[in-house]
């Protein structure tokens, strides 16, 4: 993207926001703010046509990805999404926000040679920038991969999303004087005017700034938070409620698993009263900021996922839980480290990175369901944390 594009874009999509806020009454709840600094069309940061996945900030990327990383996190993945569609006889996967295609590609490669080819691949992704990306890396697939703009009535084959959840609008609750207030977003005209408690200071745009503001609430986390202390959270109806959509779609196909991988923790561990000012995190440039008000569109907005809620949001659609476990231990079952010991050096110290529980693997986990009759799965025959959801 040019100088020129991203002059537009930072402009373009403030505005846009600002709108929105008026035709809400001056304020606008932060899930809504999310939504359009992400993906509002042609602005938002996923809609535009910036680099966002690479390893190094020289390449122009703000963040990497497993799939990125390693070709060994497919290959290791490819064995248990072989043994899910051997079992539920299926023949499709269907993957969620594929970003640059890395883990299409590689997957699709490992399944072959795993002897369990796949009929279709079918991405669903409303980024149009990424889908083309996607088409160009995964060409040499011919008509095996497929795009979809929205959800059939049905789904049946493994539905996998690798950092998904997490990029997905939250709402911002703000324990404030012992009080719960939903913290939303206002467009201040009076650049001296002083932030909400607790809130960072305004972001300019155009003469005018983004602030926040809270609002008395009924909304509350799914946990008591001991203490009256100042405290900010974050909770997701979104990524429940996408969570439990798939899963009632393979209940109605009959056949099929899916496996959610990112970065988060159980209900006791997100809502712990020590973490007092949540986990909403910016990337840019492979660094992090907590400031989603200021360069809006031009870098990543994510919190980290509650798993105890994605879990009983599958479970209550009618899937069954196969297991919860760390993406180390996940891959290690999956058979990563023969995957390593038959690579060369380089290959290695990069896939050290998906498992070393000081890199990433520790702080992404994995969750499994199924529809029923799936036998156990191998990503979680052993280290299984279902006891700590």
């Amino acid at each position: 993207m040019t100088n020129d594009d991203q002059t537009s874009v930072t402009s373009a999509l403030p505005a846009l926001i600002a709108r929105e806020i008026a035709q809400a009454g001056g304020w606008l709840p932060f899930d809504r703010f999310m939504h359009l600094a992400l993906y509002a069309p042609g602005l938002g940061y996923y809609a535009h046509g910036s680099r966002k996945f690479g390893a190094l900030p020289s390449s122009g990327s703000d963040f990497v990805t497993a799939p990125e990383l390693s070709p060994l996190f497919a290959r290791a993945l490819a064995a248990q999404v072989a043994e899910s569609l051997a079992a539920t006889g299926t023949q499709e996967v269907w993957e969620f926000g594929a970003g640059s295609g890395a883990l299409a590609a590689e997957l699709i490669a490992a399944l072959d040679a795993l002897g369990q080819p796949l009929t279709r691949y079918t991405i669903v992704d409303v980024s149009g920038a990424l889908r083309a990306r996607q088409q160009a890396r995964l060409a040499a697939h011919g008509d095996r991969v497929a795009w979809a703009d929205e959800l059939p009535a049905t789904l049946r084959g493994v539905v996998l999303g690798n950092e998904v959840l997490d990029a997905m609008p939250v709402k911002l609750l703000a324990r404030v004087g012992g009080e719960w207030h939903e913290r939303g977003v206002i467009l201040e005209a009076n650049q001296a005017a002083a932030p909400a408690p607790q809130a960072p200071a305004a972001i300019e745009s155009e003469a005018r700034a983004f602030v926040w503001q809270d609002r008395p609430t009924a909304l509350r986390p799914p946990v008591e938070i001991d203490g009256n202390g100042d405290y900010v959270t974050e909770v997701h109806p979104q990524a429940h409620a996408f969570v439990a959509t798939v899963a009632a779609l393979l209940q109605r196909g009959g056949a099929g698993a899916a496996y959610f991988i990112d970065y988060g923790f159980p209900e006791a561990e997100y809502y712990h009263p020590q973490r007092t000012t949540g986990t909403l995190v910016c990337h840019r440039a492979h660094r992090m900021d907590d400031a989603p008000l200021a360069d809006v569109g031009d870098k990543d907005i994510t919190a980290h996922v509650n798993f105890t809620g994605v879990a009983l949001a599958g479970q209550d659609a009618g899937l069954d839980l196969l297991g919860y476990t760390s993406q180390g231990r996940f891959l290690l079952n999956c058979g990563i480290a023969a995957l390593m010991e038959a690579s060369d050096l380089p290959t290695r110290a990069t896939a050290m990175k998906l498992v070393a529980e000081h890199e990433m693997g520790e702080l992404f986990k994995v969750i499994g369901f199924a529809t029923p009759g799936h036998p156990p799965a191998r990503g979680f025959a052993a280290g299984d944390r279902l006891h700590r959801l």
